[in-house]
């Protein structure tokens, strides 16, 4: 089954660990360093749109871009509750078009890793490195290697919820993929629990690599993270936070 389908029902509900409050403010925090408090603002990955939502409400203007139709409805639910004026494009990353540039793009939650091949990565960073303003800030984080050969794989987590259950096997491979194979179980109207089970790919690679095809993108590398601190990323990160900039473009 193709990944976030069923499970975008539910996946705020099992997300709900995260510090999207703190990560947004580390995201303001990092694009008003770079003079960028306002105007465009373009998430790729965006799911069901919590931190699109976060940095509208911090004054950004706001498109999400996400290639799953059912986690975009979900983004597009909490845009009618909160009325905010947030543009939704259903596009692949690796294919995105915008109708102009943007000050910055962001990308959180390890979206970038579900890109598995290195030509696929790259035609992704050059694409942003397109549609950004002259000298505009990329920034998102990646889960690392140590994440998830060491961390991660070979493990399985199983979480259980009056609103839903799932269990969540990983398994990493010697090419850097680490595979989830997840069973969602949700309840229905007669008592029972639907099964569901999607499979989700993310590639893990070494921050050498990213730091190469950043520059070979026509960016320039800022700084790389220990995520979300302001510390520098270690052999030891479970995740790493980067940031880079456009260049090419006359301002």
């Amino acid at each position: 089954m193709e990944a976030y389908s069923k499970f975008a029902q539910v996946y705020d509900l099992f997300m709900d660990n995260i510090d999207y409050e703190g990560w947004a403010d580390y995201v303001t925090d990092r694009l008003k360093e770079y003079g960028i408090t306002d105007g465009l603002v373009l998430e790729l990955g965006c799911g069901t749109g919590t931190m699109t939502g976060l940095l509208a409400d911090r004054g950004y203007d706001m498109i999400g871009v996400d290639n799953s139709e059912e986690m975009l409805a979900e983004a597009m639910e909490k845009r009618v509750e909160s009325g905010q004026d947030i543009l939704y494009l259903l596009q692949d990353m690796q294919e995105f078009e915008l109708y102009g540039t943007v000050r910055a793009v962001v990308s959180v939650c390890d979206s970038l890793n579900y890109i598995t091949e290195r030509e696929e990565l790259l035609q992704v960073f050059r694409l942003v490195n397109n549609y950004l303003d002259p000298e505009g800030i990329f920034l998102f984080d990646m889960n690392t290697v140590h994440k998830y050969r060491d961390l991660m794989g070979d493990t399985t987590i199983a979480e259980n919820r009056e609103e839903g259950s799932f269990i969540w096997d990983n398994s990493f491979d010697e090419e850097g993929l680490n595979y989830y194979e997840l069973a969602v179980f949700l309840p229905r109207e007669d008592g029972l629990y639907e099964k569901c089970e999607e499979v989700h790919c993310q590639k893990a690679y070494p921050q050498e690599e990213i730091e190469s095809l950043i520059k070979e993108a026509g960016m320039d590398l800022l700084a790389v993270y220990d995520a979300y601190t302001m510390e520098p990323a270690t052999k030891d990160s479970e995740r790493m936070f980067f940031v880079a900039r456009e260049k090419g473009k006359n301002k």
